[in-house]
């Protein structure tokens, strides 16, 4: 009969006869498999986390670009960057506050309903909102010259300007030309042309 071979090392497979030893032995393999089973987990947690910063970053520049090449109707010494509604890819703009010339480095956070949207935001930076509470927002900048640059892909067609389409490896957006013509700023047409059309009824 072929002599069994031993899996372990002997100093563990005595160790396992009694005791203690074999508790710490077993912790030990124990924290070993765990740690060669979740490796490929935390890489993928590493690389998505990456992804993510990658997309904060890209979001901040596009932001940032479209700011620096819109005009509004009343000259200002100082512009202000406004945030409504939770965000998932701002934080890079709210750190860093924004490069365009003339705004502010602090970025104002606001409420659905804050009377600061149309008395102090030049441009509104919307996040995840539900359905009746971007309806009832764009109903309030009708008239109003505020820039409007929604995370959302699919706001265009309810009354933003900008819509940002955030893809892993790139941020390109869409634009609303009806509420742009509405809001009475000035795009610069080279932006106007990188954007999707689309329109609101």
């Amino acid at each position: 009969m072929a002599p069994r071979s031993r899996l372990l090392p002997s100093r563990i497979n005595s160790a396992a006869i009694g005791g203690r030893g074999a508790s710490w032995a077993k912790k030990r393999v124990a924290a070993f498999l765990l740690l060669v089973f979740m490796a490929p987990a935390f890489t993928g947690l590493a690389a998505s986390s990456a992804n993510v910063t990658r997309r904060m970053v890209a979001v901040a520049e596009v932001v940032t670009g479209i700011l620096g090449y819109a005009r509004w109707p009343a000259a200002s010494e100082s512009m202000q960057l406004c945030v409504v509604g939770p965000t998932e890819y701002a934080d890079v703009l709210l750190q860093s506050g924004n490069a365009a010339s003339r705004w502010k480095d602090e970025v104002l956070r606001v409420a659905i309903d804050d009377p600061q949207i149309t008395s102090d935001c030049h441009a509104l930076y919307v996040g995840v909102v539900d359905d009746d509470e971007r309806q009832r927002l764009f109903s309030r900048l009708q008239g109003f010259s505020v820039l409007s640059i929604s995370e959302r892909d699919d706001s265009c067609a309810i009354g933003s300007m900008f819509c940002l389409k955030i893809r892993d490896e790139s941020v390109a957006f869409d634009v609303n030309l009806d509420a742009v013509a509405r809001s009475g700023i000035k795009i610069h047409p080279h932006v106007l042309n990188l954007g999707r059309r689309t329109s609101s009824p």
